[in-house]
């Protein structure tokens, strides 16, 4: 059997010696405008898309994600550009998977600054943090006792309110309204418990792919 061709967009969501663990694949960072529509002149088998470029120039167009489609190109996406993407083109066979992408088709999401943060664009180090994993956190930290329902929802637009590149857990922590001592249990709470969604989503897209070679 021929060798399929992958090709994953990825950048801050996983690091890529995590990835090639996962997946033997050609990896390329994060998605922008135009780069799925060039690899259509040497299709690939199969495209992940996990991270893109948001803000900072045009992201992946809906019309060169089709076109791929259209050629015959496998496409999977989750995390957090790619689970954007797929929600919005699961209709035409692009395949969604993981937490995020769930968010979105279901309406519990809609924003694409839920899953935008900043990154350090030579070791691609985590600068922000993505509200979606935040409030997954926030949630589960309710369902271990530690916040209350009224706490989450204070916690989450306190974060929703501050600009995304300069969403932390420390400056939500300050600037929300839980006293000190709640403050001190969820932030130790966070440290040791809390997870990355978008990072733990990228992993089962590449564990998607490896499934369907």
């Amino acid at each position: 059997m021929d060798k399929k061709r992958i090709v994953v967009f990825i950048g801050p969501s996983l690091s890529l010696n995590q990835a090639r663990k996962i997946l033997d694949a050609e990896y390329h960072p994060p998605v922008a405008r135009d780069d799925v529509a060039i690899l259509l002149n040497d299709p690939p088998d199969i495209i992940g898309i996990i991270d893109g470029v948001f803000h900072q120039q045009p992201a992946v167009s809906h019309r060169e994600i089709l076109h791929a489609l259209e050629a015959g190109v496998i496409i999977v996406g989750g995390s957090s550009m790619g689970a954007l993407r797929s929600a919005e083109l699961d209709y035409a066979g692009m395949i969604g998977i993981g937490k995020v992408y769930q968010n979105y088709r279901d309406g519990v999401i809609e924003s694409d600054d839920d899953v935008a943060i900043v990154f350090n664009p030579e070791t691609h180090e985590l600068l922000s943090e993505a509200l979606v994993s935040m409030n997954h956190n926030f949630q589960m930290a309710e369902k271990d006792g530690i916040i209350t329902s009224s706490d989450v929802k204070n916690l989450y637009e306190t974060a929703k309110k501050i600009y995304y590149p300069q969403r932390t857990y420390t400056r939500v922590l300050k600037d929300s309204k839980l006293d000190k001592e709640k403050k001190k249990t969820l932030n130790s709470y966070l440290d040791n418990k809390g997870i990355d969604i978008k990072e733990e989503d990228a992993k089962k897209v590449l564990e998607y792919i490896k499934e369907l070679i």
